[in-house]
């Protein structure tokens, strides 16, 4: 008998049908919906919720940090066993801020890189024209998607400190590798946050682009303690100086989805950070001047 996970991967297998089931349905209303939805607290919707994402994913509770949890979105956010993500504590290593699959990754050329192989997109439509694209120029972005069933946690990659939050409300387009390869410019439509940081000694400056997608809107961020989602009304660029050490948890996505890491041109990979490669929080990304 196809179980539920092995009609899904076969679903998987013809495209059209994927983006046509994670696409072409009311996003926004159904986003708001799972958000009302997961967090129910009744066991019986909770034991079938998690009933019906083991059936669909790969999900491994083994290293949460509790074995019981209160809803589907308890779940979902859940934190992991104190020594479950090992930090590089190398001073001149930027780790991975979250768990995740590298979709893309390369220099930002001429203000412009890459959700897909062509399809390009520019900073300007990312982060605003009013925003001054200089430091990342020639710099590195690395874009991190963290799959349903991941760890949706994520964390500081150097000692440093948040200096700015810039908020971005918007669409909730499906961030997988199928959907990326067909709508263009995907991240610069979708709900997002720019997290400007200071990091290293020299401060030098980096930044994390987390974007939000269908069922996973609506970002946590621990500095300013606020909820980013479709009902946020408050102010959009957030001045700050949270100072925080690698591996500090910073926040997490109420569901889940990707995020963009920026670096300056002075920055170089770690060895074997290529496209597909799956990472851990806490593992070595790239390597600081």
């Amino acid at each position: 008998m196809m179980t539920i996970k092995h009609l899904f991967n076969k679903l998987g297998a013809h495209e059209n049908i994927n983006f046509l089931l994670t696409n072409r349905i009311p996003r926004l209303a159904l986003t708001r919906f799972m958000g009302w939805f997961s967090q129910i607290k009744h066991p019986w919707v909770r034991d079938a919720s998690l009933a019906v994402w083991r059936s669909i994913a790969d999900l491994d509770l083994s290293e949460a940090k509790k074995s019981q949890f209160e809803s589907l979105h308890d779940c979902f956010i859940r934190e992991l066993k104190p020594g479950a993500r090992p930090i590089n504590t190398d001073p001149n290593v930027f780790i991975s801020p979250c768990d995740g699959i590298v979709g893309a990754v390369g220099r930002v050329e001429a203000g412009q890189l890459y959700q897909a192989k062509g399809f390009p997109y520019r900073l300007d439509e990312l982060l605003g024209q009013d925003e001054s694209h200089a430091p990342w120029e020639n710099g590195w972005f690395v874009t991190i998607r963290i799959t349903s069933s991941m760890y949706h946690r994520f964390h500081a990659p150097q000692d440093g400190a948040l200096k700015r939050v810039k908020y971005f409300s918007g669409d909730t387009w499906n961030v997988n590798p199928i959907a990326l390869k067909r709508i263009e410019k995907l991240f610069c439509k979708n709900e997002r946050a720019f997290l400007e940081m200071a990091v290293g000694e020299q401060a030098h400056k980096v930044a994390l682009v987390p974007v939000a997608a269908v069922l996973v809107a609506s970002i946590r961020l621990h500095a300013l303690d606020t909820l980013f989602s479709a009902a946020y009304s408050g102010p959009l660029d957030i001045t700050c100086d949270s100072a925080f050490q690698k591996g500090d948890e910073l926040g997490w996505f109420q569901h889940g989805s990707t995020i963009i890491v920026f670096a300056p041109p002075s920055f170089q990979l770690s060895e074997g950070i290529v496209e597909g490669k799956l990472l851990k929080m806490g593992e070595a990304l790239m390597q600081l001047p």
